[in-house]
């Protein structure tokens, strides 16, 4: 049976160096690729919800519109029983008939008058919607170009980070396993305590690189000694000196 590797203390803070430094650059894709979706899944729905807008004012404007050609077939038939009327006043025979016929005229004249009210109110209204509805129009289409710029954005991205982020993913995968199970649990939950992903920092201006808390002299240089994993009293982070950080490339 082979021997496991013995890692030193410092090829242990390397190892996590080269972890973070990668699952950081994974992060900075991730938050091009974050954002954009958000922004096109807000904007498909706004789209959706002016074309349901739009959809409702063009049934309502239809609807004006059939009710101004009732009243438009309801001025017809008040004017013709009207002439009607008119013919069969030329031949009443009592009084009676007259004032009946009388009142059946001013009926059908007062239906004419009411419809054509009606109509003028609607044809208002019509014009108001109509209004509405141009400026949804120029809404929707405002809104499509923008979707399909951000689209197009989007897009690129994936397209030009795809490479990149494949590689990196590889490199994690590898990256993991030179690194015993306990520190890589740690890291993970160091990691997913913060929302910049950071659980590697270097001492930066004597302070801690994640939280800025001061770092004492004594403890900078067990750090720089690379003898044990030490973390920031403060924030929990894994502490690394500045020269070791940079020792490490991806």
């Amino acid at each position: 049976m082979a021997a496991t590797k013995e890692y030193s203390v410092e090829e242990k803070l390397k190892a996590l160096i080269h972890l973070q430094k990668i699952e950081s650059k994974l992060d900075e894709i991730q938050i091009l690729k974050g954002e954009l979706p958000m922004e096109v899944k807000d904007l498909e729905d706004e789209i959706e919800g002016l074309n349901a807008r739009k959809n409702r004012i063009e049934e309502e404007i239809n609807g004006i519109q059939e009710f101004i050609e009732g009243r438009k077939e309801a001025i017809k038939e008040a004017q013709a029983l009207l002439k009607k009327y008119e013919k069969q006043s030329e031949n009443v025979k009592n009084n009676r008939e007259f004032e009946a016929i009388n009142k059946e005229i001013e009926m059908q004249g007062l239906e004419i008058k009411l419809a054509e009210k009606h109509i003028k109110d609607a044809t208002e209204e019509h014009a108001e919607k109509s209004e509405i509805l141009e400026k949804a129009k120029k809404g929707i289409a405002t809104k499509e170009k923008n979707l399909e710029h951000k689209k197009g954005e989007l897009d690129k991205i994936i397209a030009e980070n795809e490479k990149e982020e494949t590689h990196f993913r590889k490199e994690v995968a590898k990256s993991r396993e030179s690194i015993e199970d306990r520190l890589l649990t740690s890291f993970e939950r160091i990691r997913s305590s913060y929302r910049n992903g950071l659980a590697v920092v270097p001492i930066d201006r004597d302070s801690c690189g994640g939280c800025f808390n001061t770092i004492p002299p004594q403890r900078q240089s067990e750090i720089r000694q690379h003898k044990k994993i030490i973390v920031c009293e403060n924030c929990g982070r894994i502490l690394v000196d500045t020269d070791l950080n940079d020792s490490v490339e991806i």
